[in-house]
């Protein structure tokens, strides 16, 4: 927090000229933590509506962060393939649907399979719900679909199965693990789009031209204001000469105003941010596409890819298995995760 402080005037007297007179003093508080407005999330908790309880955070804002960062979807979405490439499909539950209802599991920390059933209670399918919109009731076991601006659903009492990524500070909805790396995605996004703007004002191909120099007359000057118009627009980036007969050393200088273009510490804020993201979503960045920037590079592809299927893609594959355990039948099955290596 700053906080200014400065002498107190008359009403007569002008304030320009006071101020021009005495300084203006400036300090800055005591360092105040970033995650102490996470706090608010210990407290909330979900909180109940008429039928149904909230989510103790925003699932929009989950949704629109998803696209804020490349390491942030990109991974998130390479576990949903390879979910859905050892996935066995069933006549209850097709590879698409299992792939909806992954993706919402790995972005929500919650996916919900509703169970339709025929005129003889016997199941026909298993049909994913939209985390995003679905609610769960004051009664546990009731589940509504609630859209804004639409009226609200309710699903039929115990035919709705819902998949949760269990939380430390409530049991009614879960959260997903990322958490922890919403900042450094939300940071990663807003380097780029600094740089982004930055390019597209054109603040990279600027300066100033701080000319000095008494040796110099109007026609010389005005010549050199048209070359540094002309220079502009398609073509631009153009070589300029410039003569100054008996001129002083430092009469004639060129300062960039794209200086900060060496000191935003763009590369530092991408590499960091991406590192935290692929901590949290726990996969190896040899499997990501990148490449190394060290002169070791990174280990086998191979290796890393059995290394990811039995510490990440083995447990994620054994949290699915949770609705055989509800509706009574092996519906979920996964084939092994194989790498095939050509000699």
């Amino acid at each position: 927090m700053i906080s200014a402080t400065a002498p107190v005037t008359e009403e007569k007297q002008p304030v320009v000229s006071q101020a021009s007179e005495q300084g203006m003093a400036f300090s800055f508080g005591e360092p105040v933590p970033v995650l102490d407005k996470m706090d608010l999330m210990s407290y909330i908790e979900s909180v109940q509506m008429q039928k149904w309880y909230e989510p103790p955070l925003s699932f929009e804002g989950l949704a629109k962060s998803l696209s804020a960062a490349v390491y942030h979807s990109s991974p998130i979405y390479f576990k949903r393939d390879v979910l859905a490439s050892c996935f066995i499909p069933h006549k209850l539950l097709s590879r698409d649907s299992f792939r909806r209802w992954a993706l919402d599991f790995l972005v929500f920390g919650n996916s919900y399979l509703e169970k339709r059933e025929g005129p003889f209670g016997a199941a026909l399918q298993l049909k994913p719900s939209l985390a995003k919109y679905t609610k769960r009731g004051i009664d546990l076991d009731e589940y509504w679909f609630v859209q804004g601006w639409k009226d609200a659903h309710q699903f039929p009492k115990g035919k709705v199965h819902h998949l949760i990524e269990n939380d430390i500070n409530q049991e009614i909805y879960g959260l997903p693990q990322y958490l922890s790396a919403l900042n450094s995605a939300w940071l990663n996004e807003s380097a780029t789009l600094f740089r982004r703007k930055y390019y597209e004002n054109g603040s990279h191909a600027g300066f100033i031209l701080y000319l000095t120099d008494t040796a110099q007359n109007e026609g010389d000057i005005a010549n050199l204001r048209t070359a540094l118009k002309e220079s502009k627009g398609p073509g631009n980036f153009r070589n300029l000469f410039m003569y100054s007969p008996n001129g002083k050393k430092d009469g004639l200088q060129v300062i960039p105003v794209s200086e900060v273009a060496a000191k935003d510490e763009i590369f530092n804020i991408k590499n960091v941010t991406r590192d935290d993201m692929l901590a949290a979503h726990r996969v190896p960045p040899q499997l990501m596409g990148i490449i190394p920037t060290n002169s070791g590079g990174f280990s086998s592809p191979d290796v890393a890819a059995q290394v990811f299927a039995r510490n990440e893609l083995e447990p994620l594959q054994n949290k699915f298995l949770e609705l055989n355990d509800w509706i009574g039948e092996e519906v979920v099955r996964f084939k092994d995760y194989e790498i095939s290596s050509t000699k």
